[in-house]
């Protein structure tokens, strides 16, 4: 855990009311109060205040507001108050989504289609990254900080580091990279891809296309470990040690993928026959189909499509138990909740669960899924005040 100060940076000082909101914020939480309320229209400094608490409190953040918009622009004013801080984003990594879904009434099924952003998906991997390693850190967040995230424990235990002067030969480092998801290539280099040279590898990873990691051995030593440039091929900088972050933020050891595969099928048998006994022949045949085709491309390939739908087996989720989240990989750390915009926000947290379930259900209920593709699901409003101790609802009535 790599812990700096934030250091707030601006040309401003509190002024008006601002002050005494930032001291009263500040002894709140110094007293563990729990939730506290910032008042105030758009465009009276909520933001500046906040920054300030932080800056004074010296705890990681979590922000949440309730649009992509407005998640961009508290990004942005929060990056250049702390611009020798981590502070990142999180939210949904798709342009265009459209979930699975089945309508009876005209024998539809809808197959999950998606449009993913190469540039939000390594924002969402830097975000995960800095939340697990990093005590300086504000993650500004939509929504998306209560829908499912892979076992932060399962995602530590595939992140590796190099070391100058490390004893380890080149095949134990490809060993430690295929392990975490990295994809091998003799072409470019693509975030959570890498390619080996002689005794050079070159890594590029998952959180940036702006440079890539060049690490060089000699007779089985690390000799240099570099930041290179993709595009100039020039050294940025040198480091004595870099940690290498799991290429994909679900990935999962095959291991754990293996162990996933017995609990499917165990659970798959159970629920056929759940469907014969009833009668139920076509969705018998459909579930006992498309699982098993889902596990053959798990076993070969460690994925498949749809594969969230299985996270509580690769979990080793209980039956109804809550999904890890970004929140989760804040670990034992007291961060602090911010909801912006908290009388739009809180209710949409509030109603994602049931909306996600009542689709899913219907899935189930005809053989697409298996009953445990429910608890691939956001967080159920009791379930986000559990991870929370101490949150302060900014909003402007």
């Amino acid at each position: 855990m790599e812990e700096r100060p934030f250091k707030l940076v601006s040309p401003f000082q509190p002024t008006g009311d601002q002050p005494e909101a930032i001291k009263t914020l500040v002894e709140g939480l110094r007293a563990n109060k729990r939730y506290q309320v910032l008042l105030g229209a758009t465009g009276t400094g909520k933001t500046y205040t906040i920054a300030n608490v932080i800056a004074q409190i010296q705890r990681p953040t979590l922000v949440m507001v309730h649009n992509k918009t407005l998640a961009g622009q508290l990004y942005s004013e929060l990056k250049s108050f702390f611009p020798e801080n981590r502070v990142e984003y999180f939210i949904s990594n798709f342009d265009f989504y459209q979930p699975e879904a089945y309508i009876p009434k005209s024998d539809t099924y809808i197959e999950k289609s998606a449009d993913m952003n190469m540039e939000i998906e390594m924002m969402r991997n830097a975000a995960i990254n800095s939340a697990l390693t990093r005590g300086d850190t504000i993650i500004v967040a939509s929504v998306a900080a209560i829908y499912a995230l892979n076992d932060p424990e399962e995602y530590s235990s595939l992140l590796f580091s190099l070391r100058v002067g490390e004893s380890i030969n080149r095949r134990d480092i490809v060993r430690l990279l295929i392990n975490a998801q990295y994809k091998r290539t003799m072409l470019d280099l693509v975030p959570g891809s890498f390619r080996v040279r002689g005794d050079v590898l070159e890594i590029a990873p998952p959180y940036t296309d702006r440079v890539f990691i060049r690490v060089e051995l000699f007779a089985d030593v690390v000799e240099r470990i570099s930041e290179v440039d993709p595009l100039a091929g020039t050294t940025q900088r040198t480091y004595q040690y870099i940690p290498i972050y799991p290429a994909e933020s679900h990935a999962s050891s095959q291991k754990r993928l293996n162990e996933a595969v017995q609990t499917i099928l165990e659970e798959l048998v159970i629920e056929v026959q759940k469907f014969k006994d009833a009668g139920k022949l076509l969705e018998a045949e459909r579930l006992d189909q498309r699982t098993r085709r889902d596990v053959e491309q798990i076993e070969e390939y460690g994925i498949c499509p749809g594969i969230e739908n299985y996270s509580r087996h690769i979990d080793k989720r209980k039956k109804g138990e809550a999904p890890f989240t970004i929140m989760d990989y804040f670990k034992e750390r007291n961060y602090l909740v911010i909801v912006d915009e908290s009388h739009v926000s809180l209710p949409q947290i509030r109603g994602m669960y049931n909306g996600d379930r009542s689709r899913k259900e219907t899935l189930v209920k005809y053989g697409f899924r298996l009953p445990s593709a429910l608890d691939n699901r956001p967080l159920k409003f009791a379930e986000f005040e559990k991870r929370i101790s101490n949150v302060i609802f900014t909003s402007a009535t």
